[in-house]
């Protein structure tokens, strides 16, 4: 069982070759590129903004995505935009911020509304992304604020498309075994 919900006559847009779970939920205004691969227990709920997430990204077992509503003090309110080629690890939690290219984001990582991630970054486990903050290309951050601890090496910016080539060969494989995409 799929489970794509509309949400006020708005239906997710999946591209060629997307693998959604059958234990995923995805909700209303919610773009997937060509090639994501959306596992187990993934929520992604665009209902009060858009979500959208680029080509052969994917999001991983118990991941959380959501978006703030527009108000007078924030008229576009904050979607949630993902580039391509991003891994989310297991449970994490993004909400309205954006995402570059070639990122990295750890296993029970937060990134709170507003946030900016540049492309080619990697966000440790267990980090905090406070509301607003910039993240800059080429560095890995980790902790409770995150903060800059590192540039990234040569072999760590290249694991970035590695990571976004495993998951789609692994998402292939789910969708020949008769998984629904």
């Amino acid at each position: 069982m799929l489970s794509l919900r509309m949400y006020k006559g708005i239906t997710p847009s999946l591209a060629a070759g997307v693998y959604i779970d059958p234990h995923a939920c995805v909700i209303g205004n919610v773009t997937l590129g060509c090639d994501v691969g959306i596992w187990p227990m993934v929520v992604i709920r665009g209902d009060v903004n858009r979500i959208v997430i680029g080509a052969r990204s994917n999001i991983q077992d118990g991941a959380v995505l959501h978006v703030s509503r527009k108000s007078v003090a924030n008229p576009d309110g904050y979607p949630l935009l993902i580039g391509d080629e991003v891994t989310i690890g297991h449970k994490a939690m993004l909400h309205g911020c954006k995402i570059g290219d070639r990122v990295l984001v750890g296993m029970g990582a937060i990134i709170l509304d507003g946030a900016t991630i540049d492309s080619d970054v990697m966000i440790g486990a267990g980090s905090l992304v406070s509301p607003g903050k910039h993240l800059e290309q080429g560095y890995l951050y980790i902790g409770n604020p995150a903060r800059k601890a590192r540039p990234l090496r040569t072999e760590e910016l290249a694991f970035l498309s590695q990571s976004a080539d495993n998951y789609v060969r692994l998402k292939n494989e789910y969708l020949a075994e008769g998984g629904r995409g």
